[in-house]
């Protein structure tokens, strides 16, 4: 079977449209026929090299589509079943996977930069060589291979465009507030960087029934835009914010603090202004070597702090709750798509989302 990817093969040159193949399918594979993926910043990190993915790789994650065909062993799904991508493959074995924390599986873990699946064979090929995937996905393609348990079955009602918003951002946002922090509802919730996360936070701090919800943005337009998903206040990220939190929040400070924007500000920041025994869940990163500076006081007042990459996901309750708030109206998600694109124009889509000109940007497939 041939099918059109994007790959990268080279750092710093722009991914190239090639015929891929595919190869070596395992009786547990499940192979997807891509019909949305949306560009994530984790997707520019990776063709910028921040990751240290092997090339020749094809990019993208945030991903659905149908299924086209199931190993032997797959018995989950079936084929013509409509689906969310999940990039985070586990064991269901290890230490970790035992006590409940797929999301650090030693398998995944030990297998995430090599980017092939865990048996360490290749699935797909570019003639007679074969292609990485990232994150266990490589969806900026015609087709993907992905385990049993990364294919989601979703309602059919779900449009391909929204659905595909889920398996990421979506579900990190929204995790971190229901999954990690569990917000109480009458409670103070502040979410630092409003970008598709950070959006998705807010409606998570909104569905736990918070009473303020304050956005925070170096951005006038982001804050704006942010009113529509549930922020019940915005305040800019100035050198005035600490004492504006405070005057939002009788001088106590925030119950709950989502941290989405990813820079050493943001983290200060997110710990200066959650209250005494106030929780705090970074969702952005810096470069894994990066230190981050904390005044200590900051980090004082029995104040609790999670960092989490997927929110608490467990995709097969999460994905599809999820995709249920949406058609009940209850998840905003037809706003985040700020363009549709085509395959061919993934290198466009990709510089004008490192210029910050895009909350979603999404690649259909005819």
């Amino acid at each position: 079977m041939n099918f059109l990817g994007a790959v990268l093969k080279e750092v710093g040159k722009p991914l190239v449209l090639e015929s891929l193949a595919l190869k070596n399918l395992s009786d547990h594979d499940v192979v997807v026929r891509i019909k949305a993926t949306s560009l994530c910043h984790t997707d520019l990190e990776a063709v910028e090299g921040a990751l240290g993915t092997p090339l020749p790789f094809i990019p993208g994650h945030e991903a659905a589509g149908i299924v086209e065909s199931i190993g032997k062993d797959v018995q989950s799904i079936q084929v013509g079943d409509h689906v969310v991508i999940s990039w985070n493959p586990y064991c269901g074995s290890c230490y970790f996977c035992q006590r409940k924390q797929p999301i650090i599986c030693s398998q995944y873990r030990n297998n995430a930069t090599p980017s092939f699946h865990f048996d360490g064979t290749p699935r797909i090929y570019m003639g007679n060589d074969p292609v990485h995937q990232l994150m266990y996905s490589g969806s900026f393609a015609q087709m993907a291979v992905v385990t049993e348990d990364c294919a989601v079955k979703i309602p059919d009602e779900v449009p391909f465009e929204i659905a595909c918003l889920i398996g990421c951002g979506v579900m990190t946002g929204v995790g971190a507030v229901l999954n990690i922090a569990k917000v109480s509802s009458g409670s103070t919730v502040g979410v630092i960087g409003c970008g598709a996360v950070g959006l998705s936070a807010i409606q998570g701090a909104r569905l736990a029934g918070a009473e303020k919800i304050i956005a925070i943005d170096r951005d006038l337009k982001k804050l704006s835009f942010s009113k529509q998903f549930g922020a019940t206040q915005t305040l800019l990220a100035d050198e005035y914010i600490a004492t504006s939190i405070l005057s939002a929040t009788n001088g106590i400070g925030l119950d709950y603090v989502i941290e989405s924007a990813g820079n050493e500000a943001a983290f200060q920041l997110s710990v200066e202004i959650a209250r005494p025994g106030g929780q705090v869940v970074w969702l952005g990163k810096v470069p894994s070597q990066q230190k981050v500076n904390f005044r200590w006081g900051s980090l004082m007042g029995e104040k609790k702090i999670h960092r989490s990459s997927y929110g608490g996901a467990i995709p097969k309750a999460d994905f599809p709750y999820l995709a249920q708030c949406y058609l009940d109206g209850k998840l905003k998600l037809d706003e985040y798509i700020t363009s549709r694109i085509e395959l061919k124009d993934v290198n466009e889509g990709l510089n004008r989302l490192k210029r910050g000109e895009e909350i979603r940007s999404v690649i259909q497939f005819n």
